[in-house]
C-alpha cells in the first residue's frame, strides 16, 4: 500500500498524450491521462468508461453527434460499444475508471 502521488505523475509528464495505470480495484483500474489535443476514435465492446476531470477541459465526442464538455471535479461515463473520441484544447488531468480488459486505444 502506497500513497497515489497525482501531482509527482503530472509534473513528469512531458508529452502531450498520456496514460497511467496508478492502481487496481478489484476487477476495476483508475487510470490518469494527461490529454492536450485530439485522440482517435475508438470504441470498447465489453466494458463501460467513467472520466473524471482534474484540472482543464474535456471534451467527448460521441457517435450520436453530440460533444459534452466535462468540466473539473465532472465525471461522465461512456457506455461499452459507443464510438467515442477525446479531446482537450488545453492539458487536462483526468481519472478514468473502467475494467480491466479495456485496451486505452480501443477495440
Amino acid at each position: 500500500m502506497e500513497i497515489i502521488d497525482i501531482d509527482g505523475y503530472v509534473e513528469q509528464s512531458a508529452v502531450p498524450w498520456t496514460n497511467y495505470t496508478l492502481t487496481r480495484v478489484n476487477d476495476c483500474l483508475v487510470r490518469l491521462g494527461i490529454f492536450e489535443g485530439e485522440f482517435h476514435w475508438h470504441h470498447h465492446d465489453r466494458e463501460d468508461e467513467f472520466f473524471y476531470v482534474i484540472s482543464g477541459r474535456l471534451l467527448l465526442d460521441l457517435e450520436d453527434g453530440r460533444t459534452v464538455e466535462v468540466l473539473p471535479r465532472q465525471g461522465f461515463t461512456v457506455p461499452r460499444r459507443m464510438e467515442h473520441r477525446t479531446r482537450a484544447e488545453e492539458r487536462t488531468v483526468v481519472l478514468m475508471v473502467e475494467g480491466e480488459t479495456v485496451r486505452p486505444r480501443g477495440d
